[in-house]
């Protein structure tokens, strides 16, 4: 529906143009609440407040760039936040891509998370997606990401949308798109549907057809899901292994008890203050299991139960992030320590075919893989290219994401990778083993590959760009005291397609730079090892690491000219 004209507000700081801009836009805009923060915002710009003024030229300045991670930004009125307007464009663009592909009356799965405005955003899009002639089928209830993932191919869908923002702020928001092989999109798709959003977005928002005809999804997708987890579990395998489990205020929680109680594990101690859907998620500043702090809740949990580990998924359930106690005292693993423990694990037990993970995260996999006589692709980061590796059976990234079940989920799955890590410790435990004996045990058999990441947040994404330009044009010749090569990924190669990254590698030591695709932050993936075979002496070898890391750490900071 169309919004009420706007009237009778007082001259703002804003140029005629830029007022005239807003309050088109709002006249349109369907929802009443963000309409009302519109007019706010240009009311207190009128009266001089600098804040709103700033707030409304970033909002309606552009809009929202449609790639291969969708759309991610807080919600808010304007073409460049999320919310109704921005949704339904992209709902409307991206029927007309898959019109355009000859994919007209086919079905598009859409779910969605627990997030401010997800279920509204998810009803437009499959209403919208019904009226122009395609078979919307919507997720009666919040689910997780790869509950969606799976359902694309599960029900035959030419594509599918989730609306999350995954483990961003509470303010934030997204729209994540599949296509019909169940992987995520990559170029030139991302830049087709983009070019489509644009053309909906020049005309105005009435002409967006429109029909109710949405099939609703109960618990039949769900259960769909859990039946198919219940095939990574041999029936004699151990199950017993005492755990402490949070879904970080998400949507994973109750399909996790499920599958725990399908298939005989044992079931966690949850984290009571976490436990439940929350969009304000009130416990973490950053609903990321990797951000500091994050999981303390469930760390004194653990330490006052005497568990064997601890186990979180963020809010929507695709990433999994595990802790255990190291010398007396709790550690989270890093996302390249669970990504070989689980690789090695797959291929100890026979499974042939590719393995892989991106640039940016540990070369170990690559090595246990050539061992056991198996392929391995390094791909570009993200698992819109990990899941699209030709007969993967087994792919991960450093930042706790992994792919344990390609064939049903070519994404990263937080929910499967929770069942073969806790499959994992429970044969572990049986033998008198731990996580991090097995983690040993690989160390001492393939070397030391020791990693660390800098990460530096941004108020400004400029600064990114010139922290990039910097290292372009000055990158360093030595790292730690031993020379490095400089290959600027940007370039593209027969094997990885083009990508805003630097690499620095030297016989020691790989450094990959790149900014986030989701978040506002410049990243600096670091990997030292100090011998190129198997371990004599792995304590002294990780010190040895450890101390050259450190020193790595300091070194790219200085380069980069950042804070950390």
């Amino acid at each position: 529906m169309r919004g009420l004209p706007v009237s009778g507000l007082p001259e703002s700081g804003l140029s005629a143009a830029e007022r005239d801009r807003v309050e088109a836009w709002a006249s349109q805009v369907p929802d009443p609440a963000t309409r009302r923060t519109a007019l706010d915002l240009l009311a207190r710009s009128a009266a001089g407040e600098a804040a709103a003024t700033t707030e409304l030229r970033d909002a309606f300045t552009g809009r929202l760039t449609f790639g291969t991670a969708g759309l991610r930004a807080a919600l808010g009125p304007g073409p460049n936040r999320m919310n109704r307007v921005v949704v339904s464009q992209a709902a409307a663009g991206l029927a007309r891509y898959l019109r355009e592909q000859g994919m007209a009356g086919g079905s598009v799965v859409v779910g969605f998370d627990a997030r401010h405005s997800s279920d509204v955003f998810a009803r437009d899009t499959a209403e919208i997606l019904a009226g122009a002639g395609f078979h919307a089928l919507l997720t009666a209830h919040p689910v997780p990401t790869p509950v969606l993932a799976f359902g694309i191919r599960h029900l035959g869908c030419v594509a599918g949308v989730v609306v999350t923002a995954s483990h961003n702020p509470a303010l934030d928001n997204g729209y994540k798109v599949y296509l019909g092989d169940g992987s995520q999109i990559v170029p030139p798709a991302d830049v087709a549907i983009a070019a489509q959003i644009d053309a909906v977005a020049a005309r105005p928002l009435a002409d967006i057809a429109r029909r109710d005809e949405v099939t609703v999804l109960g618990e039949e997708l769900r259960q769909a899901y859990l039946d198919r987890l219940a095939t990574l579990a041999p029936a004699n395998a151990p199950r017993a292994v005492d755990w402490v489990y949070t879904p970080m205020h998400g949507v994973g929680g109750a399909v996790v008890a499920r599958v725990v109680a399908t298939l005989g594990l044992t079931p966690p101690t949850v984290v009571a203050e976490q436990a439940e859907p929350d969009p304000d998620f009130p416990t973490v500043a950053f609903p990321n299991p990797e951000e500091p702090g994050a999981i303390d809740l469930a760390l004194d949990y653990a330490v006052r139960g005497g568990a064997d580990l601890v186990v979180a998924n963020d809010p929507d359930a695709d990433r999994c992030a595990v802790a255990v106690p190291v010398e007396g005292r709790w550690r989270m693993l890093r996302g390249d320590e669970l990504g070989i423990l689980l690789g090695e694990d797959a291929l100890r037990r026979g499974f042939r075919g590719t393995y892989a993970c991106s640039v940016v995260s540990s070369s170990l996999l690559g090595t246990v893989a050539a061992a056991y006589g198996q392929p391995f692709v390094a791909t570009l980061t993200g698992f819109k290219w990990i899941g699209r590796v030709s007969g993967l059976v087994y792919g991960y990234e450093e930042a706790i994401g992994y792919c344990v079940d390609p064939e049903a989920v070519p994404d990263k799955d937080g929910i499967s990778a929770l069942v073969r890590v806790l499959l994992l410790a429970a044969e572990l435990k049986a033998a008198g083993l731990t996580l991090v004996d097995r983690l040993d045990e690989i160390t001492a058999r393939y070397g030391v590959h020791e990693t660390d990441q800098l990460s530096f947040r941004v108020t400004d994404l400029h600064r990114i760009t010139e922290a990039m330009v910097r290292l372009r044009a000055d990158p360093p010749a030595r790292l730690v005291d031993e020379p490095v090569t400089v290959r600027d990924l940007a370039a593209g190669s027969a094997e990885l397609p083009p990508t805003d990254a630097v690499l620095l590698s030297g016989p020691h030591v790989t450094v990959v730079v790149r900014p986030s695709g989701t978040e506002p932050k410049l990243k600096c993936y670091l990997e030292c090892r100090p011998g190129t075979g198997p371990s004599a002496d792995v304590a002294a070898d990780r010190r040895t690491a450890r101390a050259t890391l450190h020193r790595l750490r300091a070194e790219m900071t200085a380069t980069l000219g950042l804070p950390n």
